[in-house]
């Protein structure tokens, strides 16, 4: 093989591995909200996610708000950083005019 197809396999190998692991999950999502907000909330992850449109909840995420929206939402819940994406894609998921209800 010649240096430059080496380096192209390999780069090309490092971006398939990031872009899997960076990705979000909508049932990590689901697991984290009913582990960790669902308590403090007080009410469903249907419920959560319906306050919010999906483009709604695009923004919000957009602006780098979400955590700030949750809180509002659910007084006293203090996600971690690492939460946000797949709580996210959870109330992206299960957004008020999505149609998709969870089983949460």
């Amino acid at each position: 093989m010649t240096k430059m197809t080496k380096i192209a396999v390999s780069a090309l190998l490092g971006l398939a591995v990031l872009s899997t692991t960076a990705s979000a999950d909508v049932k990590k999502g689901q697991k984290l909200y009913m582990k960790k907000m669902k308590a403090v909330c007080g009410f469903s992850g249907a419920k959560f996610a319906a306050k919010h449109t999906q483009d709604e909840w695009e923004k919000i995420n957009g602006a780098g708000k979400f955590a700030e929206e949750a809180a509002k939402i659910c007084p006293g819940v203090k996600l971690k950083e690492k939460y946000v994406p797949h709580i996210y894609d959870f109330a992206h998921e299960y957004a008020s005019d999505s149609g998709n209800v969870p089983s949460c």
